[in-house]
């Protein structure tokens, strides 16, 4: 099952992160370093949120490709917004990338901890990476923030399938990597 690419209009209030050559004489002078400020400079969150909702709408129109790249180029300036992971996250399972987006849902999960879509999609990114057992821890996160939350329900519900599934292969005999039938040539079973 392939979770997909759902829209997402919520903003959280994150610090501001920008990058700058580094003057210190011990480093090297094209190092960047990441200085953060509480009340953000207007014009790197202005330039952020342009990016954001030009991934957005490249998102909805389904150019996943080039929505990412905004993602990206906002996370150069901002690397410490989860939304921004998050909706990375979902576009990289959208690409198949569910490797990346496992970890682009981790992220989000780990700056926003209280943030129930960020576990949905990890939730998702791990269903989708093969682990039905990690996907329920994760659902069950959201769910412990948002009880009526239907995704994560529903994704639950597809997780605990998976791993239903798995149990009939095993108790069956079967693998996940075996196939039913097995064609022999005649002269081996005589």
């Amino acid at each position: 099952m392939k979770m997909t690419w759902k829209n997402q209009k919520k903003k959280l209030n994150k610090r501001c992160v920008s990058l700058f050559e580094d003057e210190n004489p011990t480093h090297n002078s094209k190092e960047k370093v990441a200085v953060s400020h509480s009340d953000g400079d207007d014009d790197t969150m202005k330039l952020v949120e342009s990016f954001q909702e030009q991934g957005n709408k490249l998102a909805e129109e389904g150019k996943y490709r080039e929505a990412l790249g905004k993602w990206e180029s906002a996370l150069l300036l901002m690397p410490d917004r989860a939304i921004l992971h998050e909706q990375k996250a979902q576009i990289l399972l959208e690409l198949g990338e569910t490797w990346k987006a496992l970890k682009a849902a981790t992220r989000a999960t780990e700056l926003e901890p209280s943030w129930d879509e960020a576990w949905v999609t990890l939730g998702r990114a791990q269903l989708n990476y093969g682990e039905p057992d990690s996907a329920i821890e994760s659902l069950d996160r959201a769910l412990a923030i948002k009880p009526d939350s239907t995704e994560a329900r529903n994704d639950r519900q597809a997780a605990l399938h998976h791993i239903q599934r798995r149990k009939q292969l095993q108790t069956s005999g079967l693998s996940m990597n075996q196939n039913r039938f097995a064609v022999v040539d005649k002269t081996e079973s005589a």
